[in-house]
């Protein structure tokens, strides 16, 4: 369970008295958890009858079940609202769902909120958008044009928020790296399980952000209602290192000999990836500067120690 401990006194007292939160998978359940801790009225809307009744249970003042790429939930939220926050993950079915979720969700998200007073209007994005390969250094300024399909919905998403920049006092599109944390540690759950080898290989840099690090980003984000730091934001922790290093590290932490990496087996879930993961390195510099925002956990290596509950000696 996350805290307002997470968050300094001086987040925690600029917050926006409210909130809205579309999807409420990983990021939006842990957000909802915060902002009710230190007071914010947060509304929530959700396909999911088991995640409407446990964001009930956390005390959420309006939860409402609905497809979010419908207008039928457009009358049923009660209260205004000073923020959106649209962190929606895919709602399956390949490519296909990409657009259903992140495309015609973001299209009605913004239909609803024009013209009801939104001062901000925060949306969770990837990594994914960028192409480059060859452990290049990777900024907003990269190109995105060769985005995977994937990829390119996410861009097509953003850019419909950035269209609708006048409706809103600042916006803000966060390109999260890979998410990790407390029942999301997939290399984890692999070295418990007893593999002995990964499928890929082990070369490529991979792009990290605790789960709480992103929850700290979104609210740093919150507070600022200068529509001069609206824009895009890649949001990591400023640390790439490649999977082969993670892996090892962990294997060490349990005391287990290193699992080989089987660069011509490709597993499922990478399948689901293009078949390989392109090797660059996120740079977050602008995030940091723009905001102030350093992560709580520096690198992989802190965010899994917390994890593993070792203390850092």
């Amino acid at each position: 369970m996350m805290s307002e401990h997470l968050l300094p006194n001086a987040l925690v007292t600029n917050l926006p008295k409210s909130v809205i939160i579309f999807g409420c998978g990983y990021i939006g359940s842990a957000l909802a958890e915060v902002l009710l801790v230190a007071g914010v009225r947060v509304g929530a809307l959700t396909r999911n009858l088991e995640k409407a009744a446990r964001l009930r249970e956390l005390g959420v003042h309006e939860v409402i079940v609905a497809d979010l790429d419908s207008e039928a939930w457009y009358d049923q939220f009660s209260g205004a609202y000073e923020s959106v926050v649209n962190c929606v993950s895919s709602a399956g079915g390949g490519i296909d769902g990409y657009r259903k979720s992140y495309l015609e969700g973001q299209r009605s998200i913004l239909k609803w909120a024009k013209g009801r007073g939104i001062q901000s209007y925060l949306y969770t994005s990837s990594t994914s958008v960028y192409p480059q390969d060859g452990g290049v250094r990777v900024d907003e300024t990269a190109d995105t044009a060769d985005a995977p399909l994937t990829g390119q919905v996410l861009c097509q998403s953003e850019r419909l928020l950035a269209d609708a920049a006048n409706s809103f006092g600042a916006w803000y599109v966060l390109r999260l790296a890979g998410i990790y944390g407390p029942r999301r540690h997939y290399l984890l759950d692999l070295l418990r399980s007893g593999e002995s080898v990964i499928a890929g290989a082990g070369d490529y840099f991979l792009n990290l952000i605790h789960r709480d690090d992103v929850v700290t980003a979104i609210c740093t984000a919150l507070i600022s209602h200068s529509s001069s730091k609206s824009g895009i934001y890649n949001v990591s922790d400023d640390q790439p290192a490649s999977k082969a290093e993670l892996v090892a590290w962990l294997a060490d932490q349990l005391g287990q000999v290193p699992p080989l990496f089987d660069p011509e087996y490709v597993s499922p879930r990478l399948q689901r990836r293009g078949g390989r993961m392109p090797s660059r390195q996120i740079s977050s510099s602008k995030f940091h500067e723009a905001f102030g925002w350093s992560p709580q956990y520096e690198d992989f290596r802190a965010g899994y120690r917390d994890l593993l509950g070792i203390k850092k000696v």
